[in-house]
């Protein structure tokens, strides 16, 4: 299937082509059409599966085919280059009026998506789209807003300021999507997203993408919607078979860090991600790479919109060789020079795993995720890869060893013919030990916990033994 046979407008097709963009993704395939039909949609996909697309090529294509409703007033005079005292600005500046509302869970995504309905509307006239977010000045929002715009991509938080300020009217509202739900809810948004919803007009077209529909966001999707068509895609990219996965354990933070600066002082890296749980650690991890001579900047929430723009940007022309960066801040992010995702901490959910190394392999290009995972991590590493179906193979690099290290396993006696119930009576505890200490290892138990209990449990007994007979 093509993109021209999604019954999109000419406009729309050229624009894609442009960019070279000629096969619908899965997601695209199933959502534009019913989109364009006026369904409502509940999907489940996961990062870069096109799901941007997906929601913004159906509503480019339905603003097409409607007039443009004349600008409610000409934007409000400065003066001395100052906005007016609010009295009379309340009289100057008429609220915008959006046809679409995207929300977003953080600035970067609303960015992106922001950017992405520019691109595909680059040859259809009169369609604006802006991003009203956080970190963003008042004065220059409330000129983005005075221009009326069609597209109105949003952040909760910033989205309700302007709310309760008369600055937006939902009144001619059609579509409303919600991008990556699930991480908006887990970002405390719900309370903000419920009232946003309830300022929509009934009548409107709602399409929520995330990456999951269990609990709270299957709850509220099924809430915010009518007769929704549910799309769940099987993304491939929950496997990155294009992403080579690695992991190395380290015994201590020293050993984490010298570790890491020996890896990314590999030649073959043209820009890395670095992934931290912390801001602290963000602006840690990179003075210290800087300090050792490694071109690194830092990204996350405690940043100045301002500032995190240039960082990006300066990422974008090449300028950066390493991000560190929190997950929030790197969400959205579409680097297609990254080649390689460290994550110096592995993240709480499995779901961020797969995000964050779907930050390199991009536009089917080949990327190096590698993990560097203390011993105690082993329940995260273990959910990660239940979450993924595979294995994610461990690495040891010569000179940067581990001092803990598990033991190979002996190989297993071979079951007499009859199957598994023969092999287990033919294996005996001893054949387990290897892969019990192994395993202790890889959880970092105390090196006591590697014996056979058995063997404690005996010499007890022979003990008791021999004090009775002395008795």
């Amino acid at each position: 299937m093509s993109f021209s046979e999604l019954g999109l407008n000419p406009a729309l097709l050229a624009a894609l082509a442009d960019s070279g963009y000629t096969v619908p993704t899965p997601v695209q395939a199933q959502a534009i059409p019913a989109a364009i039909a006026g369904r409502d949609l509940i999907t489940c996909a996961q990062t870069g599966s096109g799901k941007t697309a997906a929601f913004m090529l159906p509503a480019l294509h339905r603003l097409s085919l409607q007039e443009r409703p004349a600008t409610a007033a000409p934007r409000a005079s400065r003066q001395g280059g100052r906005t007016p005292p609010r009295g009379r600005e309340q009289e100057r500046w008429q609220p915008a009026r959006p046809r679409m509302l995207v929300l977003t869970p953080t600035r970067e995504l609303a960015l992106q998506v922001t950017a992405a309905s520019e691109k595909y509307a680059r040859r259809m006239h009169q369609v604006r789209a802006v991003a009203i977010l956080g970190g963003m000045p008042y004065p220059k929002q409330l000129e983005l807003l005075a221009r009326n715009p069609e597209i109105l991509v949003a952040t909760p938080g910033r989205l309700i300021d302007h709310m309760a300020s008369g600055r937006i009217d939902f009144s001619q509202l059609q579509m409303l999507v919600l991008d990556e739900a699930d991480r908006m809810l887990d970002m405390g948004f719900i309370d903000d997203i419920e009232r946003i919803v309830a300022a929509t007009p009934a009548s409107r077209q709602t399409m929520l993408f995330s990456a999951t529909l269990d609990g709270t966001v299957g709850a509220m999707a099924q809430r915010i919607t009518h007769d929704a068509l549910r799309i769940e895609v099987d993304a491939p990219s929950a496997r990155h078979g294009n992403i080579e996965q690695r992991m190395h354990f380290v015994d201590d933070l020293a050993h984490k860090n010298r570790l890491l600066d020996h890896l990314l002082r590999d030649a073959s890296i043209d820009q890395a991600l670095v992934f931290t749980a912390t801001r602290r650690d963000a602006d840690s991890v990179s003075d210290r790479l800087n300090i050792a001579g490694l071109n690194a900047a830092a990204l996350h929430g405690d940043m100045h919109q301002g500032a995190r723009n240039r960082t990006l940007a300066a990422m974008r022309r090449g300028q950066v060789r390493i991000l560190v960066a929190t997950d929030v801040a790197a969400r959205g992010l579409d680097v297609p020079t990254i080649t390689h995702v460290f994550n110096y901490d592995l993240p709480k959910a499995a779901e961020d795993y797969v995000h964050r190394i779907g930050r390199t392999g991009r536009a089917g290009r080949s990327g190096l995720a590698i993990s560097l995972v203390h011993h105690a991590e082993q329940f995260n590493l273990r959910r990660i890869e239940r979450f993924t179906r595979q294995s994610i193979p461990v690495e040891i690099v010569a000179g940067h060893e581990p001092t803990r290290r598990p033991q190979a396993a002996k190989p297993r006696p071979q079951g007499r013919p009859g199957g598994p119930a023969a092999d287990r009576r033919n294996a005996t505890h001893t054949d387990q030990r290897p892969d019990k200490a192994a395993a202790n290892w890889r959880a970092g138990l105390p090196r006591s916990a590697h014996r056979d209990p058995t063997q404690g449990k005996q010499a007890g007994n022979a003990r008791h033994r021999s004090s009775a007979g002395s008795r």
